[in-house]
């Protein structure tokens, strides 16, 4: 069984879930995490190498030890983008709904603002008193809260992803953490660390660590989601390793299957180099919205499971 007991730290989750870092615009992420771990890697049991750089642009990775192995976790949230008078194009798939309150900063100092959209939903506005500069990022604003075992806040996807990564650097012996850019516009810089991984390395196993959604088949609770397929396909003789080692480690888990969706292991699947990968995370409720909801007991969950999996796969 895995080693990890401890509880989950609200404190940093909440911190990582009010940085503001959507895609194209991940630098306060990276920024925060490169402290975080100046701050904190003493007291972990191996003290990584960082690897970055302009060939990574706002990406990174921590290199622990001998890998066999690297967690890919995307630093990036969805968002809008300031347009012309005050109108707004989405990055990536918000959900949308009237009143919503939006935050972010342009010239003319903090902005506080809500979304406004017409009845057909094909155009976009922000509420606020004063024309926005052209191209200011707007996200939603954060509201971190807890009712027992259920927190809820925006930016849960992929901030919970992050935490598991920095609750697993903790105790790693020998692997990877890689915190990516992009993912949810689509593309990004994994096929780039990819490169390095494998030609430098000689790493091709990867575990995606990431949230994922609430389903008729996926509920919270119940432990993290082991995905064997979103709309991309990883290999059945690594999912099949896996699972064995998943019943191996004791800890609670679901098996997800959709037919739709993606992540970071499908731009991974797309580059030139023979990667496995399996997507494992905790599911939400309310998905891409202000009041992402997750249970934490699946967090813990999904933090014990890596560290099983990093240990013996």
């Amino acid at each position: 069984m895995s080693q990890l007991t401890n509880d989950v730290n609200l404190e940093l989750l909440k911190t990582l879930c009010t940085i503001r870092a959507t895609s194209g615009d991940e630098g306060p992420m990276k920024d925060y995490l490169l402290q975080y771990v100046a701050d904190n890697q003493a007291s972990w049991k191996v003290q990584p190498t960082i690897v970055e750089g302009p060939a990574f642009q706002d990406g990174f990775m921590l290199v622990f030890g001998k890998p066999r192995s690297v967690v890919f976790a995307h630093m990036d949230s969805i968002g809008f983008t300031v347009r012309y008078d005050n109108q707004m194009v989405p990055i990536g798939g918000p959900e949308i709904e009237n009143g919503w309150d939006l935050v972010g900063q342009d010239s003319g100092g903090e902005i506080t603002g809500q979304i406004v959209a017409d009845r057909m939903g094909e155009l976009l506005f922000v509420n606020h008193e004063r024309e926005i500069d052209r191209g200011t990022t707007l996200t939603f604003k954060p509201n971190f809260r807890q009712d027992g075992d259920l927190i809820t806040c925006c930016y849960l996807d992929n901030r919970a992803g992050i935490y598991n990564a920095l609750k697993l650097a903790e105790t790693l012996n020998d692997g990877v953490l890689a915190f990516s850019c992009w993912e949810e516009h689509g593309g990004g810089n994994v096929s780039v660390m990819a490169r390095y991984l494998y030609e430098e390395l000689g790493v091709q196993q990867a575990l995606i660590s990431d949230i994922t959604w609430v389903t008729t088949g996926v509920k919270l609770g119940l432990g993290p989601a082991i995905s064997i397929r979103d709309k991309a396909i990883p290999r059945r003789r690594f999912l099949n390793r896996i699972f064995d080692l998943a019943v191996q480690s004791e800890v609670p888990y679901q098996i997800e299957v959709e037919g739709s969706g993606g992540s970071d292991g499908h731009e991974l699947q797309k580059s030139p180099y023979p990667f496995d990968w399996c997507f494992i995370g905790a599911a939400e409720m309310n998905v891409h919205s202000p009041n992402e909801t997750l249970h934490l007991e699946d967090l813990r969950n999904m933090t014990r499971l890596y560290d099983y999996l990093m240990r013996y796969l």
